[in-house]
This record gives structure tokens, sequence and C-alpha cells, in this order.
């Protein structure tokens, strides 16, 4: 009995095992069915067709936004084309290649030797291959003019100071603000005028016009509007990324200014200089970590060996915080100036307006001297040069800045007809204007004058013909106005367009 029982209970507990086997089995193979559905439910058809659909989205929004975005750049280069046609259909324009007044001066304007018949002009000639382009700039320069129309000089000056070695760079003195002389291999030097603010910040509006920035964008803006108008009488200016370590301190000569050079708190090389305004660690030159950016200057001529005149202006400024200036309180006050030497005969007064009129488009108050060569005595053109406190604040226009020619009412034609010509839509100022500025190195980094600026200029182009109609109205012949230094009988059908 004991015998059978054992063998019951061993069948039994054989079959219990047999079945939880089975069950065991049972459960995985339903794991792994599950399992196995969910991994392969991306090739089930319906999804298929999903992920398809989400794909095809995708890439249509791709291909979307770049047809848009190639669209947009079509449409920024269609209008930096246009932009350059109108430059060069200015340039091209009979008023910028009037002839100019025959030369009395037959040798340069530099001073070689005591004796100036001591040297052969054949071997002092501006368009000489063998002279570096600095020093054809210097010998190039006229009685009328610093250098001349489409001079084949300018690009060969402008893309050696943007990128030829710098071998020294000491800071100028004088002045209110840090500059540096830099040198170059070839002996040519230029001033250089570091980035102090963003092209899209405004000047303060509680700054005086004398403790303003000085911007390096400026002085290379008012080369291009100088030359715009046609003046030529700003110093070539071009903008140039500089290393503040190897191209400043490590090759400086001046151990005044070694001694303000700083590492910032975030690892950017920085320098101060010594200087009457914003020479401190708070306004602070620094780099991005180790570049900055700056406007380098073409330098004039050596005084000892062409010397300058400095005049002070008769619209000068007070420089006081309280004090006015004659000409702001007496409405007569040109009458006198017109008797005052030199600006009682030939073009001087003219030449004035002429800057003023450059001053007021680009908003520059620190007009305060002007200087020309003593070579040429007083008939010949005024440098405009120091234009660092220019397009200061696109927002607001400064009349006051353009009262020798609501005073005087005085104005050359050859100006008189360039202005009305850049306010047409085929050359107008703003699109000339950017695409000049576009040709310079620092346009790749950034335009150099905001939308706002060029807009400003355009308004204020307006603001100065009509100034030119009211002397006009007020005046019973037009000769009292207009100072006619062309023949404009000649060139009467070739400006006829304007």
């Amino acid at each position: 009995m004991r015998v059978c029982a054992r063998r019951r209970s061993r069948t039994l507990r054989l079959w219990l095992l047999i079945v939880f086997l089975s069950l065991h089995l049972l459960v995985v193979s339903l794991v792994l069915s599950i399992y196995h559905t969910s991994c392969e439910l991306h090739s089930y058809p319906g999804i298929q067709t999903s992920i398809s659909f989400s794909v095809q989205n995708a890439s249509a929004s791709t291909s979307t936004m770049t047809a848009a975005g190639s669209d947009t750049q079509e449409v920024e280069m269609d209008g930096t084309a246009d932009d350059l046609a109108k430059l060069e259909a200015l340039y091209s324009h009979p008023l910028y290649n009037l002839p100019t007044p025959p030369l009395p001066d037959v040798n340069p304007i530099l001073r070689l030797s005591a004796n100036e018949d001591d040297y052969d002009p054949i071997l002092w000639n501006a368009s000489a291959e063998t002279h570096p382009p600095w020093l054809r700039f210097h010998l190039g320069i006229s009685r009328w003019q610093m250098y001349q129309h489409k001079d084949p000089n300018l690009s060969a000056l402008t893309q050696q100071m943007a990128s030829h070695r710098i071998v020294s760079a000491v800071q100028k003195s004088g002045g209110t603000q840090l500059k540096l002389v830099m040198s170059f291999p070839n002996y040519g030097q230029t001033l250089f005028k570091p980035m102090k603010q963003e092209r899209h910040e405004e000047t303060n509006v509680n700054l005086y016009y004398f403790s303003d920035f000085e911007r390096h964008n400026a002085e290379i803006a008012a080369f291009h509007l100088d030359k715009i108008l046609g003046f030529r009488r700003v110093p070539p200016v071009v903008g140039r990324l500089v290393n503040v370590i190897k191209e400043i301190k490590d090759i400086t000569t001046d151990h005044k200014l070694v001694t303000t050079f700083f590492t910032s708190p975030v690892g950017n090389a920085c320098f101060y200089g010594q200087c009457s305004y914003y020479c401190s660690t708070e306004h602070a030159i620094c780099g991005r970590p180790l570049k900055i950016e700056g406007s380098m200057a073409a330098m004039l001529p050596d005084l000892s060996l062409a010397p300058r005149r400095s005049w002070r202006s008769p619209w000068r400024r007070s420089y006081s915080r309280s004090k006015l200036a004659q000409w702001e309180t007496d409405s007569n006050y040109c009458d006198s100036i017109k008797k005052t030497p030199p600006y009682d005969r030939g073009t001087r007064l003219v030449d004035l307006i002429d800057m003023s009129i450059l001053d007021f488009l680009m908003s520059n108050m620190d007009r305060h001297h002007y200087e020309t060569f003593e070579k040429f005595g007083n008939d010949t053109f005024l440098i405009h040069f120091d234009n660092g406190r220019a397009f200061g604040r696109h927002s607001n226009d400064e009349p006051s800045i353009l009262a020798p020619l609501v005073q005087c009412c005085r104005v050359r034609r050859s100006t008189l007809l360039r202005l009305h010509l850049l306010s047409l839509q085929s050359y107008r100022m703003s699109d000339v204007m950017r695409a000049s500025l576009s040709q310079d190195p620092l346009a790749v980094v950034a335009p150099l004058l905001t939308e706002q600026h060029l807009s400003a200029l355009d308004r204020r182009l307006e603001t100065v013909i009509q100034t030119i109609q009211d002397c006009l109205q007020q005046h019973q012949h037009h000769s009292d106005v207009i100072h006619d230094d062309i023949d404009f009988t000649r060139h009467l059908k070739n400006s006829a367009r304007i």
C-alpha cells in the first residue's frame, strides 16, 4: 500500500511539473510575441505612410525655407548690384568729370630741398610706379583736391593700409581721445582710431558735442561721403581689424602706452592710453578677444615737407555749456565775414559752405578749425579731416550746422548740381553711399552705417536743397547766391538730365 501511495505521489508531482513548465513556456511565448510586435510596428504600412508623409513635409519645409533664403539672398545681391551700378553711373556723370582749373604749380607739394629747382621733376612724379602708394598720394595732392577723380593709386593705397604689415604703433600726442600712428615697412604711416561703440548705438542725448565719442566708422563714412559729393578733400580712410597684442603692444616703443595694457575679466586684451577724454579702464579699448576694429587714415605729408596752416572757423561753436557763439546771436554775422580776409575774395567762403554741407549731412558739430596747405596760399581747398564725431545720431538733424549756408546764401554751382543729382532715384545718395561703403574691408563684419543713418542722409539732403531754394527766393538775382565755378553753358546739355 505504501509503495502504491509513493508511486501516485511521484506521478502527481511529475504532472504538476509538466503543467508548470507548459504554463511557463506559454507565458514566455506570449511575452516574446508582444515584444516582437512592438519592435515591428515601424514596418506596418500605416506607420510607414505616416513617417514618409512627415519626412516629405519636413523636406518640403526645408526646401521652402531654402528657396525663401535664396530669394532673399538674390534680392539682396540684386540690390547691391543696383547700388553699385548707380555708383558707377554717378562717377561717370559729366558733373564728376569736369575739367579742373589750370594749375599754376609746376612743382609737387612736397618741399624736397631748400631750393626746389634742385630735384628732377621726372623722378618725383605721382604716377611713377617705383614710388610706394603713400608717396604717390602725397605727390598727387594739388591746389584743388586731395586726389584725382578715379585716381588709379587710390585702390593700391587703401589696400596697403588695410593689409600691410604694421612695424610700429605709438600713441599720437594731443587731441582729446586715443589714436595711434602706425607705420609700415615701406615707410608709409596711417592714423588709427579704434572702435569705441557699436554701429547701431546712437550718441547719448545728454552728451555735449565736445565730449562725444570719436567713431571709427564715422571716419570711414566721411571719406566715402566726401568723395560722393565730388569734393575729394578728405584723406583716404579704410577699415581694418588689428591684433591688440601682436600689432600694438609687442611692437610699440611707447612705454607709457604699454603700461595701460591689461586683460579683462573675460580674457579680452585691452588698453586705454593717455588722453583728455575716455582714457581709463572704464573706457578701455578691448579686443574680441585679441582683434579690434579701427579706421586707418592716410597721413598727410610731414609738416617739414608740406607745411599747413590752421584756420579758426568763423562758425566755430563756443565749446561752453552755457555761452553761445556770436554767429548764433547775430543775424547779420555773415555780412562782416564777407568783408574779412580771406573770405572777402576767391573761393574761401564757398569752400567753407561746402564743408558745412558735408558736416550737416553727417551731423558733425565739431568743426572748430580747418587747415590748408601753405604752398597754395589762400586759393586752395580746405582739408576735411578729423570727422570722428560724425554720424552720432540718425534720429536728429542739427540745423545750426548749416548756419554758413543759411546766413550767407552762397553756394557753388557744381555743388548744387551734384546735390540735385544725388536726390534723384537713379543716383539716390543713400544707395550710392551704401554701395561705396560695401567696398570697405570692414563691411564683411557689418555695414559701416546702419540703414537709419543712410535714410538720414536722404532726409538731410532734402533740407540742404530746400535751404538753397529759400536763398534763391530771397535774392532777386541768382548770381548773388550761385558761385559759378563751371562753364554752365558748355555743360548744360550734359547736365540736363538733373
